[in-house]
């Protein structure tokens, strides 16, 4: 979340100030998804069937993983937009391309969010797992 923060905040800095801070937000929303996907794991759900079956929080977990790429391509493909329309050499475009970097830095915070929640939801799953793991085990032995 501190990374989607940052990232955001760097975005909103580099409209105001039309400089290329926009590439550091890039990087760190970026970063930000990498890290989230990394500590959160792998949750997957192959079949419609698997998805019936599923607890909310595996289910939970699929949906803002799904979420969280579409606004992470959204997000990015923004920020790209509105760091160009900053950058000195494109000047002469004609018109402005701000409001699309507006919402590449809202999309930064709402990243965060999606990631926070496959996060929490994606260990809440291993937990719950581990649980009915340990108990079919014992259950057999």
């Amino acid at each position: 979340m501190a990374l989607n923060i940052t990232a955001g905040v760097l975005g909103t800095e580099a409209e105001i100030a039309e400089n290329k801070l926009g590439l550091a937000a890039l990087v760190l929303l970026g970063l930000a998804h990498v890290v989230g996907n990394l500590l959160g794991g792998c949750v997957c759900i192959r079949t419609k069937d698997d998805l019936h079956k599923a607890s909310a929080n595996k289910q939970l977990a699929v949906c803002s993983l799904v979420f969280s790429w579409i606004i992470l391509a959204v997000g990015f493909t923004m920020l790209i937009i509105g760091t160009l329309s900053n950058s000195k050499s494109r000047k002469s475009c004609g018109f402005s391309l701000h409001r699309l970097f507006s919402i590449g830095v809202i999309l930064c915070f709402v990243h965060g969010l999606f990631t926070v929640s496959y996060y929490v939801s994606a260990t809440a799953t291993a937990r719950e797992d581990r649980t009915n793991g340990s108990r079919s085990a014992s259950a057999s032995a």
